[in-house]
């Protein structure tokens, strides 16, 4: 589920969503990065997300170009994710740093049975 308030932006790069995510609202998924030939000329600022299955994105976290979130995967509320978040880890923070690691089994994210 991708909330209405969240925003997917491949100006210049791709994205791409595993299953079950949940990405709640003021969430940014940058494929690409504006000032980057400012920083080296030979860097057009194309890039890629990938993001795993079961990946929970917590409000207004932002992920930045060319970095992967691994599957059962959690990021806080407000982190900036800049760097790979291997699967089955919460990361908090800006830049976002490693918290925690999960053990499964894991529930599916966006399973809508009651229990």
């Amino acid at each position: 589920m991708i909330s209405l308030g969240a925003k997917v932006d491949t100006h210049r790069g791709k994205v791409s969503i595993g299953d079950n995510c949940l990405i709640t609202s003021g969430v940014k998924i940058l494929s690409h990065d504006g000032a980057s030939r400012l920083i080296n000329k030979d860097d057009f600022g194309y890039g890629e997300v990938k993001i795993g299955n079961n990946v929970f994105l917590g409000v207004n976290a932002v992920v930045l170009r060319d970095v992967t979130k691994g599957n059962n995967s959690v990021v806080a509320a407000g982190a900036i994710v800049t760097k790979d978040v291997p699967p089955q880890s919460v990361v908090a923070g800006n830049p976002a740093k490693i918290i925690k690691t999960l053990e499964g089994p894991f529930p599916i994210l966006n399973d809508r049975k009651k229990y």
